[in-house]
């Protein structure tokens, strides 16, 4: 385990001191949003079954030219914002040799209790205000999924399904997503 460097105790941060704390291996993830960091705990089994479901679901139905990734991996939004996406689908050119060179066409975030209201407000503004197409959240206590689609620049709730519902997306490209389909193998 990592020693964490010493931050500045009042102002917000930048991407230089966000840099210095990122590679702490404590078990958390840290983002940074507007310039504050938030950190969280590692994710519990039915998260992680809710993003190997939905990465093995998005891959296998990909267009050419799609890209789709998991957490840890970097969606840089300017010098005081560095969000980290449960689940990330972007156009093959955007993948660079170590980080990604352009926003997600799709972002999704698995709630829990320690971040469900970072995902659904923080999180759902700063991908709204840097153009991202198309942002999902998905609640597998519930399970449900709320998607937002970008309309001249503003989120549209493209959908909100709940159990064995059906949504049906057009972005990142056509497919349907059944909430309770991603949690089924831990209930």
């Amino acid at each position: 385990m990592g020693l964490m460097p010493t931050l500045p105790r009042s102002g917000p941060l930048t991407l230089e001191d966000f840099e210095a704390i990122r590679d702490v291996d404590d078990g958390h993830r840290y983002e940074l949003i507007d310039g504050s960091l938030v950190v969280t705990p590692s994710p519990v089994p039915l998260h992680q079954t809710v993003v190997t479901e939905l990465l093995f679901s998005l891959r296998t139905t990909a267009p050419p030219g799609m890209r789709v990734f998991v957490a840890p991996l970097d969606v840089r939004f300017g010098m005081d914002t560095v969000l980290q996406p449960d689940v990330l689908v972007v156009p093959r050119s955007a993948v660079g040799e170590r980080r990604l060179e352009g926003g997600p066409v799709l972002a999704v975030e698995v709630l829990s209790p320690s971040t469900r209201h970072i995902d659904l407000g923080l999180k759902l503004s700063r991908y709204e205000a840097a153009g991202t197409p198309s942002y999902w959240v998905i609640d597998p206590d519930e399970p449900s999924l709320r998607a937002w689609e970008l309309h001249t620049g503003r989120y549209e709730e493209a959908a909100h399904v709940i159990g064995d519902q059906v949504a049906t997306l057009s972005l990142p490209w056509p497919l349907e997503v059944v909430p309770s389909k991603l949690v089924d193998d831990l209930r």
